[in-house]
């Protein structure tokens, strides 16, 4: 059995290599796309992160494939449909980085309540004056949170502690867990007109493409924080950028945006029929980093030696899995 991993570096392939002693393993640090299809024609099992679109072409001419076992909790980047029709199972990462992905938002709030990046670059340059560095607390503010799965509960445990007052929107209600953490789910409205900081962990789909827009924005606080290290896609970022301009926004603290596959590759900019609308976009993205109320991180939020660590077991027990019962651990499509 042939199993090809994608966007792998070197640590990663050690680690995978003495955990799948006795497997055909290929690897390649670069995307899908990137490789020569004849390098993993034969691949049974592939293994992409986010970059990788395994999309109708790949998955038609991988002709012997039977599962992808992509290491992260999002699919996205997966044609499911086109996947269950050909009969591959497609497997992820389900839980890997609650409090991972909780610390950087807090991180990345801390960040804004008190103006740690503009101290930080200020201090480089000599200048250690404290003016215009006046931050908030967040105790006693009220924390809208967007999604209440494994990250989003662990978010709501890290701002009880902080004194955050938290509400909570989603589409399913754990009243013990509320209890529990002490918070309250709150409809969409309330929590949007209410809350002081409001923080992003949907799954992105065709439900939840732009989530937040210009009408749900138009109903936030004047200097609410955003912060998002979900997918850049839950926001309607030439809207947010709007309000950016014209300071109807606090501040975002973002570590994803639309378009970031574009921020360092140039070829797939160049290649996309829908070029100028990209540059654009790339133009739009730029301009918000620049801002002082936004900071910005590289998608690094799952970035922790733990998380990874916690990733490629999952992703090996998905594989081990497949070969020994035809099934991988943790299925995304039940055929």
């Amino acid at each position: 059995m042939e199993i090809v991993f994608f966007e792998i570096n070197k640590k990663e392939k050690a680690y995978i290599k003495k955990s799948l002693s006795g497997y055909k393993l290929k690897f390649f640090e670069e995307k899908i796309e990137e490789v020569p299809l004849k390098e993993y024609k034969n691949s049974e099992i592939i293994s992409p992160f986010i970059y990788s679109k395994i999309n109708s072409k790949i998955l038609n001419q991988l002709k012997k494939l039977k599962a992808v076992c992509t290491r992260s909790t999002g699919f996205d980047h997966i044609d499911i449909k086109e996947a269950k029709k050909k009969k591959i199972h497609v497997g992820n990462v389900p839980f890997y980085g609650e409090n991972t992905v909780a610390e950087h938002t807090f991180a990345l709030m801390l960040n804004l309540s008190r103006k740690v990046h503009i101290s930080y670059l200020r201090t480089k340059t000599n200048n250690f004056s404290h003016k215009d560095l006046v931050g908030f607390d967040l105790k006693g503010k009220t924390l809208g949170i967007i999604g209440v799965g494994h990250i989003g509960l662990h978010v709501i445990r890290i701002a009880k502690g902080f004194g955050l007052d938290v509400k909570a929107y989603d589409l399913n209600h754990d009243s013990f867990l509320s209890e529990t953490l002490n918070f309250s789910y709150s409809n969409l409205d309330d929590l949007l007109k209410t809350s002081d900081i409001i923080s992003l962990h949907m799954p992105l789909n065709k439900y939840t493409y732009h989530f937040l827009d210009k009408k749900k924005m138009s109903k936030m606080k004047k200097n609410v924080i955003i912060i998002n290290t979900a997918r850049g896609e839950l926001i309607d970022t030439n809207e947010l950028y709007t309000l950016l301009k014209k300071k109807l926004i606090g501040g975002v603290g973002l570590d994803v945006i639309e378009g970031e596959k574009y921020i360092n590759c140039e070829e797939e900019l160049l290649e996309d029929s829908n070029a100028k609308k990209k540059i654009y976009d790339l133009y739009r993205d730029e301009e918000i980093f620049r801002m002082e109320n936004v900071i910005f991180t590289p998608h690094n939020a799952f970035n922790s030696i733990e998380a990874i660590n916690r990733i490629l077991d999952t992703t090996i027990e998905n594989i081990k899995e497949f070969r020994n019962n035809k099934k991988v651990k943790y299925p995304v499509n039940i055929h």
